[in-house]
C-alpha cells in the first residue's frame, strides 16, 4: 500500500461505497459484500489518520502493525473508538445490530459465497442513513 493520507482514506471510502451500490444493481452479490467491508476499513484507516501528528515520532512497530491490518475490531481499537462505540451501541440499538454485522465481515470473505440477502444486509450496515456505521464513523474521521 502506498501511503496515504486521511482525506484520500475518506474519498476512497465513498468511492468504495459507490462501487458496491453499482454491484449491488448489477447483482454481483459477492463483490459487493466483499467492498462493504473495505468501505468500513477505509474509513477507520481515516480516523486513524486524524490522530497522526507530523513531527511526532511514529508508534512503537507493534502499534503500526496494527494499522496495517484488515481487521476491522482491531482498526476500532487502532483508532483509539472502541470506548465510544460500546458506549453508542448501548444507546442506538440500531447501530449495535449494524456494528456486529459489519464486524462478520473479513477479507477473507472473498473467498466465500454471498447471496442477495447477505449483500444488502451488510450494504445497509454500512450505510443505513441514520444508524448505519458509516455514518458513525464519519463523526470522528
Amino acid at each position: 500500500m502506498s501511503q496515504m493520507n486521511r482525506e484520500q482514506f475518506q474519498e476512497l471510502a465513498l468511492i468504495r461505497l459507490k462501487e458496491t451500490e453499482a454491484l449491488l444493481e448489477a447483482g454481483c452479490w459477492d463483490g459487493a459484500y466483499y467492498l462493504c467491508g473495505y468501505v468500513i476499513e477505509c474509513a477507520l484507516k481515516a480516523c486513524i489518520s486524524k490522530k497522526t501528528k507530523e513531527h511526532d515520532f511514529p508508534p512503537p512497530r507493534s502499534t503500526i502493525e496494527k494499522y496495517y491490518t484488515h481487521n476491522l475490531k482491531l482498526l476500532i481499537e487502532s483508532a483509539g473508538l472502541d470506548v465510544q462505540m460500546k458506549t453508542d451501541l448501548k444507546h442506538d440499538p440500531e447501530l449495535e445490530v449494524n456494528w456486529y454485522a459489519v464486524a462478520a465481515w473479513s477479507e477473507s470473505s472473498r473467498y466465500e459465497k454471498h447471496g442477495n440477502r447477505q449483500a444488502q444486509d451488510l450494504h445497509m450496515a454500512v450505510n443505513d442513513p441514520n444508524h448505519g456505521v458509516l455514518k458513525w464513523l464519519k463523526q470522528h474521521w
